[in-house]
């Protein structure tokens, strides 16, 4: 059995599975795209973030015409881009503080209230599966919040992480607007966007799982150290 702290390293570090766990590939471009938003307060890229998830979860609220699916999919991704965006922003121009990552993680969770809440009191899809892929959701970010309160570091692992979930709402909204645009025939009786839902509810139970049990290792660890000598909660990204 692997020891606490390679469990809390590979907590850290992420997970293979989930594209929170390659974070390094994709700084290089997102660092190239902040270029242009430096004079911005990170916190200002925040909120255009959240009110950006906040008019998408309308779009998809209201479902018709038609075209609002496609809009929904380009304005979350837009809201995508500028939540990763303000990190950098923070990073490169010393605006990093905890105050900015609690506001950032806060309206992260807002956000997906807002997109997915959409999707459920929407057109195309049923309450009681969005209600579920609701669940699924909330409770593995709450499991990596969690851990990352007790363990003082964030874990990403499992089968589905934020971004992940952010790709497959913009794959899955196009792909709803061509069933729906074109009279395309799914193999079932649910909908695109209540597939989308019910793996929400299944992988996000599944990760929240996961980083639970891993956390509870960690804890668990041979070396019986107290929460209070683990390292120190790294610097927050910012103000």
């Amino acid at each position: 059995m692997p020891s606490s702290t390679a469990l809390w390293r590979t907590s850290a570090a992420g997970d293979p599975l989930v594209l929170d766990g390659h974070r390094d590939r994709a700084d290089p471009s997102l660092t190239r795209l902040a270029g242009p938003f430096m004079r911005i307060n990170p916190d200002h890229l925040t909120l255009l973030a959240f009110i950006l998830a906040v008019l998408a979860g309308y779009l998809l609220h209201m479902g018709r015409p038609d075209w609002t699916l496609p809009l929904a999919a380009i304005v979350i991704f837009m809201s995508a881009l500028f939540d990763a965006l303000d990190g950098k922003v923070a990073k490169a121009t010393g605006r990093a503080s905890p105050r900015g990552d609690l506001l950032d993680h806060t309206l992260d969770r807002y956000a997906d209230l807002f997109i997915l809440g959409g999707i459920m009191f929407g057109p195309y899809c049923r309450p009681w599966i969005g209600f579920l892929g609701v669940i699924g959701v909330l409770m593995a970010s709450y499991m990596g919040t969690q851990a990352h309160a007790l363990t003082r570091k964030r874990d990403y692992g499992g089968l589905v992480g934020r971004a992940d979930r952010l790709v497959l709402l913009v794959v899955l909204i196009v792909v709803q607007y061509i069933v729906v645009a074109w009279d395309v025939e799914l193999w079932s009786d649910l909908t695109a966007l209540e597939l989308l839902m019910m793996w929400f509810a299944v992988a996000g139970q599944l990760t929240a799982a996961h980083r639970g049990i891993r956390a509870w290792r960690i804890l668990d660890g041979p070396s019986g150290e107290p929460i209070a000598r683990w390292p120190a909660h790294p610097r927050s990204r910012r103000r």
